[in-house]
């Protein structure tokens, strides 16, 4: 392949037009741009070759695999329209002869370059003290096709390289460091949150899952347990969006957005609580059942707080001067029925918080008598405030730390 067609095929993608704001492949269209248009001496193209292998070197110095790698994790138009089970054939045309393009282009070696540019004995020698990257063969096409049948649990585009995410402006930004909170680090409560899993389980398998409140006292490992459980799913295809009670008004366009994505979304809010007159009120009991549109069989709400009901209620509420105080009062308590799922997360009893404290001390490789551990971490726990899986946590990790001796 000549150098003319190489950098015309790379500036004529289509279906993979989104690698050409990948920062290693752009350096790499700079090169063959530098190069077709002839610049004088060896400078400018020198310079390309040093900035586009600093860039793939950042990375790997292998160009086929990070090639391949970005190609599999692309969000194109193809994946999309696969993904709700039709592709149109012009589109299986241009995607199969971009697939052989790009397969070709991981094998692209700085010689071959330089050979097709017709300089081998000129800039090839004069370069000779450039490194040389790497190169590997795939058989791209069957990889993707693979890839394309597992975006079900794999995804694309960010989705593919994460799977925790925020809101932001409504749109979705990725959390590039999440909680790394794992179910085998949280002993105690296995009950309350095995009904937490096999609702999380039936979404996964596109059954009917419920909209889940996980309701309790504070520091007893709701936001934990969801966060957990995310992190265990994330290879089966679940992704988890936290979004703030000030941003409720956003989910009905996420949830639009999210809808025809073959992925699995838990949208989380935490610590969920509301004041008297509070206009996110009436949006989140729109969004959990109440609206015009259908809720989307690929999203469930997971919601925490401190609070049964959800709303803060004072005597003045049960004693005023509302003519019909029970509709009012129905209408306070309606939100909470609305998810499907209750789940209570009650402060432990003495057992339960010393099972929790034997199994953290094991974890964390306290090395103290069992009795000697419970006497102090009863003492922890008056001064803390009462007994909490956080509380447990705390002790056990200023044990570890050498502060409780």
């Amino acid at each position: 392949m000549k150098l003319r067609e190489w950098n015309a095929r790379l500036h004529g993608l289509v279906v993979f037009r989104s690698l050409l704001d990948d920062p290693v492949v752009a350096k790499l269209l700079d090169l063959t741009d530098r190069m077709e248009a002839g610049a004088p001496g060896y400078g400018p193209v020198c310079d390309a070759v040093a900035q586009f292998e600093a860039a793939l070197f950042e990375h790997t110095t292998n160009w086929g695999s990070y090639l391949s790698a970005a190609v599999l994790e692309a969000e194109t138009v193809c994946v999309r329209q696969a993904a709700s089970g039709t592709l149109a054939p012009a589109l299986q045309t241009a995607l199969d002869s971009e697939l052989a393009f790009l397969q070709a282009l991981c094998g692209l070696t700085l010689d071959e370059l330089l050979a097709a540019a017709g300089s081998a004995t000129g800039q090839a020698q004069e370069l000779a003290f450039l490194p040389r990257w790497e190169t590997s063969s795939i058989d791209l096409p069957a990889a993707y096709a693979q890839r394309m049948s597992e975006v079900g649990k794999k995804g694309y585009g960010m989705f593919a390289k994460h799977h925790v995410f925020t809101v932001e402006n409504g749109q979705l930004v990725p959390v590039k460091y999440p909680d790394p909170q794992r179910l085998s680090e949280l002993p105690g409560y296995e009950k309350e949150r095995e009904k937490v899993i096999a609702n999380t389980k039936a979404l996964l398998a596109g059954m009917p899952a419920n909209n889940v409140l996980l309701y309790g006292d504070a520091g007893t490992g709701k936001s934990s347990a969801v966060k957990a459980i995310a992190n265990e799913f994330a290879p089966e295809g679940l992704r988890l969006v936290e979004v703030k009670k000030n941003q409720l008004y956003q989910i009905p366009d996420l949830m639009d957005k999210l809808a025809a994505n073959p992925l699995k979304f838990i949208l989380f809010i935490d610590d969920l609580s509301f004041t008297a007159n509070d206009d996110n009120f009436a949006s989140l009991k729109a969004i959990l059942e109440g609206s015009v549109g259908g809720r989307a069989k690929n999203i469930a709400v997971y919601a925490t707080s401190n609070r049964r009901h959800l709303i803060k209620e004072t005597l003045t509420d049960r004693t005023g001067d509302d003519i019909h105080e029970a509709d009012t009062r129905q209408e306070l308590m309606s939100l909470s029925a609305r998810f499907g799922l209750t789940v209570t997360f009650q402060r432990p009893e003495k057992a339960r918080f010393e099972t929790i404290l034997a199994e953290l001390a094991k974890q964390h490789g306290i090395d103290m008598p069992m009795d000697q551990l419970l006497v102090k971490a009863e003492a922890f726990a008056i001064r803390a405030g009462g007994r909490s899986p956080r509380v447990a946590k705390q002790f056990i990790e200023q044990c570890e730390a050498g502060v409780q001796k």
